[in-house]
């Protein structure tokens, strides 16, 4: 198996999407590599191209997205932040494109996610944007499920 130097663990912020971040830490820190903690705004396929400068109500939006992130990082894992290299980012586009484009840019060894996002509608097999990342990734997608939550160990 090729040696993990770089993880993205994208989230939205749902109790789901923690199960990704979560396990991309442990990784990270298992294999001393970075992870790319990663949130998009999700504003459509269109967004991309379209504004090469930012006005002030989407620069807005963009910082406060940053604050949420680090928020969230630090609310939900803080034994776990000083385990490994991380990086936050945030951007604007489509969930799915961005996350592949990213991957690509960065040569992502991996890419965590869990099966669902915001929505966790249990009666679809996958979401729509993990199964996008999946069929378009240029890397592994390692894909948790929900039960997922009882087999990442805490830390000691």
């Amino acid at each position: 198996m090729p040696k993990v130097e770089k993880i993205l663990a994208p989230t939205d912020f749902s109790e789901l999407s923690k199960l990704g971040v979560r396990y991309g830490l442990e990784m990270a820190r298992d294999n001393k590599a970075e992870l790319i903690v990663y949130h998009v705004i999700d504003l459509g396929e269109a967004w991309k191209g379209i504004h090469t400068e930012l006005t002030p109500p989407y620069h807005d939006m963009l910082e406060d997205n940053r604050r949420l992130l680090e928020k969230f990082i630090s609310e939900n894992f803080p034994e776990r932040i000083d385990l490994a290299e991380l990086r936050l980012v945030v951007e604007f586009g489509a969930s799915f494109k961005n996350i592949v484009e990213l991957a690509e840019k960065e040569h992502v060894d991996v890419i965590v996610m869990s099966t669902h996002g915001r929505t966790g509608l249990d009666h679809i097999i996958l979401g729509s944007v993990t199964e996008k990342v999946i069929a378009r990734a240029p890397c592994p997608v390692l894909v948790l499920p929900r039960r997922a939550t009882r087999a990442i160990p805490s830390p000691a």
